[in-house]
C-alpha cells in the first residue's frame, strides 16, 4: 500500500553504521524516530493512521500522520476515520503500529523491511508484559533488528533534565500525557515502580472537552471545530486557574477583569457589498428598456383584441344568418334542420347571440347598457324566446309540455341570475355611498372622523372576541377529557340552555309511565325546535366581522400608526415570525472566556467530565504514600524535586497550582519545589538518544539470540537501569 504524507525521506541512512541505535519515542499522540547521539528526532508526525479508497480507481493508501487537506478532494475519508494502536497508552492494535513502524522506518530512509540497527523504543511506566512481548515479536520477527532495548518516557525525561541540573536524584516526575497521566517516584535516579500512580485523564480529554463546549455554544459553526484547530486553540489560549472557583465567579459576574480575560477567533467573513445608487445613465437606459417592453406588449394586447372582435363578429354574422333561414322554415322541421348545426333550438341561437353580443360590446370598449333597459328587452322577449308559457297544459301535445317544462326552468334560472346580478349591483352601490358618506365625514373633521372610527373598531373587537370566548367556554374541558359546557349555566350559551330545558322537560313529562315518545307526530317537533339556532347573540355574528374588516381597513389608510391584530383564539398568544436580519461580523466570532480554564481544569479535577479518579496533586501524595519506605526525609527530599513532564505540562500556572494543591496535603513547612522541564514534549526523546549514545547501552539490550533462545517470557525479567 503506497504512503501519502508531506513528510520528506532522509536520505542519510547509509551514512550510519550498523552499531548506532535508532531511538523511536512511541508516544500515544506523536512519533518520534532519530538516531542517537544527535539532539533533534529526525521524522516526527501524529501516531495515527487512516486508510481511504480512491474515488474513481477504488485504491486504498495508507495515511499516515498529518496529511494534506486537499487529500479529501479525490478519496474518500467518510468511511474510513483516524485510527490508533493505543488504548490508555498501551499499544493493542499491533497490525496498526506495524504500519506506522514501516512509515517511521521508510521516512528515516532504511531500504526494504531489514533494520540492521538497535532499537531503543519507549512505553508506558507498568507496561503489560503482553504488549511488550509483541511488540518484541513484531520489532524481532518482521525487521529483523539485533536487539531491542524498553524504556519509559517519562524516565527519559527526568535523567535528561537531572544532568541538566534541573531535578534531584530523588523526586517525582509527574507526566501528563496524551490519554494518561503518571506520577513516578525516583529514588537515587533510578524510579520506584512500586510507588507510581496513574490516571486516564489527559490532553485528549481536554481538548475533547473544549470541542464539545465549543460546539453546544455555537452549533452554527460546528464545521469549524476540528480536532487540529482546536488542539491549536488549547495549546495556544488555556490556562490554569490558581483557584477555579475564585475565577469562575470572575466571569459569572461579568467584571472587567474578567473581560481582559476573554479571548476572541474571528472566523472568516466577507461584508456584504454596498449596493451603490444607478446612474443617470443607467436610470435613463432602463426606463427606455421599459418603455419598449411596454409599448410591444400593447401591441400585442391590441392585436389580440382585434383578432378576438373579428371572431366575435364573424360567430354573430354566422347565427344572424341562421335566425334568417330557420324564419323561411316550417316549426315542424326546425328540429331537422338544425339536427346537423351544434345548437338545439331556436331559443338556443337567440340567447347565445344575446351574449355573443354582450361580449363583442365589451370587447370595444362600448358604453354600458343600464338594467332597466336589459329588463324591458328581456320582458319584451321573453313571449319570443319562451312562447309556450302563456298557453294552456290541456291544449298542449306531450312533447310540447316537455319543452314548457324546460322553457320554465330556463326561465327561472335566469330570473336567478338577474336578481342576483341587480343584488351585487345595488350592495356595490350601497358600499360606494357609505366610502362617500364617510369619506365626506372625514373631510369635514378629520380628528373627529379617527377618534369615532377607533372606538367603533374597539367595539367591534370585544363584541366579536365576547362571541368566540362564549363559543370556547361552552364546550370547555373540566381536565378528564369530558365535556363541560352543556349543563352550566354560567358557561353555556343561550341557546344550549334552551336546548337542555327541552330535553329535561321532556323526560319529566315521559318518565312518569310508560316510554311512548315518538308514537306521535307532535313528539318529533321537539327535534325541530332543538335544532334552531336560538342565540340571538349569533344573530348578525357574520355581518358584524365584515364591518370590523371595513373598517380595520379603513383605518389602515387613514392612520398609520394603526396595526391590525392577528384572528388567534382567545387562550392562544400571537406567535411573532423571526425577523431576518443580515449576518455581520459578530455572528462569525468564536468567544473563549470561562472556556479557557475550564477545560484544563479537568487535570486536577477529573470529575468535570465524569471521570472518577484522582487529580495531579492528589496523585503525587497517593505515590508518596504507596512507598515502602516512611522515611520523613525521603518524603522531603521527593516533593522538594518534583518534575513536569509532557505535552499537558504546558499550559501557564500549572506549575502554581501544582505547588498550592500538594501543599495543602504535606505538613505545614514542607519543602515542595515544582519545576517543569526543559522541552516537556521533546525531553523524553533527547534523554533516550543520550542514553543510547553511551558505550554502556548494549549491556541494557534485549538481543535477537535472546529472544530465540528464552523466548517472551524472559521479558517478564527484564530490568532496565536509568543509571550507566
Amino acid at each position: 500500500m503506497p504512503f501519502i504524507s508531506q513528510i520528506k525521506r532522509q536520505t542519510d541512512y547509509s551514512r550510519f553504521p550498523s552499531s548506532t541505535p535508532i531511538v523511536v519515542d512511541n508516544g500515544a499522540s506523536y512519533f518520534r524516530i532519530g538516531w542517537a547521539g544527535e539532539t533533534e528526532p529526525r521524522v516526527i508526525f501524529r501516531n495515527i493512521i487512516q486508510r481511504p479508497r480512491h474515488k474513481t480507481t477504488g485504491e486504498t493508501v495508507t495515511v499516515v500522520g498529518d496529511h494534506n487537506p486537499a487529500l479529501f478532494k479525490y478519496f474518500d475519508c467518510t468511511r474510513s476515520g483516524p485510527r490508533s494502536a493505543f488504548d490508555s497508552n498501551v499499544v493493542y492494535q499491533f497490525e496498526i503500529m506495524e504500519s506506522i513502524l514501516d512509515f517511521g522506518f521508510d521516512r528515516l530512509g532504511a531500504n526494504g523491511s531489514e533494520i540492521n540497527h538497535p532499537i531503543l523504543i519507549t512505553e508506558c511506566v507498568c507496561n503489560p508484559i503482553q504488549s511488550r512481548s509483541k511488540m518484541a515479536e513484531l520489532l524481532f520477527e518482521t525487521y529483523g533488528v539485533p536487539s531491542v532495548a524498553f524504556g519509559v518516557d517519562a524516565a527519559f525525561s527526568y535523567k535528561y533534565n537531572q544532568q541538566h541540573g534541573v531535578c534531584d536524584k530523588d523526586g517525582l516526575a509527574i507526566c501528563p500525557g496524551f490519554t494518561t497521566t503518571h506520577v513516578i517516584p525516583f529514588i537515587d535516579g533510578e524510579p520506584a515502580y512500586n510507588g507510581c500512580s496513574r490516571t486516564n485523564i489527559g490532553g485528549f480529554h481536554v481538548t475533547d472537552y473544549l470541542k464539545q463546549l465549543l460546539s453546544l455554544k455555537y452549533p452554527h459553526h460546528m464545521a469549524r471545530f476540528t480536532w487540529e484547530k482546536i488542539e491549536d486553540l488549547k495549546m495556544e489560549h488555556c490556562y490554569i486557574a490558581p483557584d477555579y472557583a475564585s475565577e469562575a465567579r470572575l466571569f459569572q459576574k461579568g467584571t472587567k477583569q474578567a473581560e481582559d480575560k476573554t479571548r476572541c477567533w474571528q472566523l472568516p467573513w466577507v461584508p456584504p457589498p454596498v449596493e451603490e445608487p444607478p446612474s443617470e445613465e443607467e436610470v435613463a437606459r432602463k426606463a427606455a428598456l421599459r418603455e419598449r417592453q411596454g409599448q410591444r406588449l400593447r401591441e400585442m394586447a391590441l392585436m389580440k383584441k382585434s383578432s378576438k372582435i373579428n371572431e366575435l363578429e364573424n360567430q354573430l354574422r354566422d347565427m344572424k344568418f341562421l335566425l334568417e333561414q330557420l324564419e323561411q322554415v316550417d316549426e315542424d322541421q326546425i328540429t331537422s334542420f338544425l339536427r346537423d348545426t351544434e345548437y338545439a333550438s331556436k331559443q338556443d341561437i337567440e340567447s347565445l347571440l344575446v351574449k355573443k353580443t354582450e361580449l363583442l360590446r365589451k370587447a370595444k370598449g362600448e358604453p354600458k347598457v343600464e338594467q332597466a333597459e336589459l329588463e324591458d328587452k328581456s320582458d319584451s322577449s321573453t313571449n319570443e324566446k319562451y312562447p309556450l308559457l302563456e298557453i294552456p297544459d290541456d291544449e298542449l301535445t306531450p312533447e310540447q309540455l316537455k319543452e314548457k317544462k324546460k322553457q320554465v326552468f330556463l326561465k327561472s334560472t335566469a330570473q336567478g341570475r338577474l336578481q342576483a346580478k341587480q343584488k351585487r349591483r345595488e350592495e356595490e352601490l350601497e358600499r360606494e355611498r357609505k366610502n362617500k358618506a364617510d369619506e365626506e365625514k372625514r373631510l369635514e373633521n378629520p380628528e373627529l372622523y379617527l377618534e369615532e372610527t377607533r372606538a367603533k373598531h374597539k367595539e367591534l373587537c370585544e363584541k366579536v372576541e365576547q362571541r368566540k370566548r362564549h363559543k370556547t367556554n361552552g364546550n370547555h374541558s373540566n381536565g378528564n377529557n369530558m365535556s363541560g359546557g352543556v349543563g352550566r349555566g354560567e358557561r353555556s350559551n343561550p341557546a344550549q340552555r334552551e336546548k337542555m330545558r327541552l330535553l329535561t322537560t321532556a323526560a319529566f313529562d315521559r318518565g312518569k309511565g310508560e316510554d311512548t315518545f315518538g308514537s306521535r307526530d307532535e313528539d318529533w317537533q321537539l327535534y325541530q325546535l332543538i335544532s334552531k339556532d336560538n342565540n340571538d347573540d349569533d344573530e348578525g355574528a357574520e355581518d358584524d366581522e365584515v364591518e370590523l374588516a371595513r373598517i380595520s381597513s379603513r383605518l389602515q389608510e387613514i392612520d398609520p400608526t394603526f396595526i391590525s391584530k392577528p384572528d388567534v383564539g382567545p387562550s392562544q398568544p400571537a406567535s411573532e415570525l423571526p425577523k431576518l436580519r443580515p449576518l455581520t461580523k459578530d455572528d462569525f466570532q468564536v468567544m473563549l472566556g470561562v472556556e479557557r480554564f475550564r477545560c484544563p481544569e479537568i487535570l486536577f479535577l477529573p470529575n468535570l467530565v465524569g471521570i472518577d479518579q484522582a487529580g495531579l496533586d492528589e496523585m503525587a501524595g497517593v505515590s508518596i504514600k504507596r512507598l515502602p519506605s516512611k522515611d520523613e526525609d525521603l518524603e522531603a527530599r521527593l516533593t522538594n524535586s518534583i518534575l513536569l513532564t509532557g505535552g499537558s505540562s504546558l499550559y501557564p500556572g500549572i506549575s502554581e497550582r501544582l505547588e498550592s494543591g500538594i501543599r495543602m496535603i504535606r505538613p505545614n513547612g514542607a519543602p515542595i519545589k515544582v519545576v517543569r522541564a526543559l522541552d516537556p514534549v521533546l525531553d523524553a526523546w533527547r534523554g533516550a538518544s543520550t542514553y543510547a549514545a553511551a558505550l554502556q547501552f548494549p549491556q541494557q539490550t534485549f538481543s535477537r539470540a535472546d529472544y530465540y533462545e528464552k523466548g517472551e517470557d524472559w521479558l517478564r525479567r527484564y530490568q532496565f537501569n536509568y543509571t550507566l
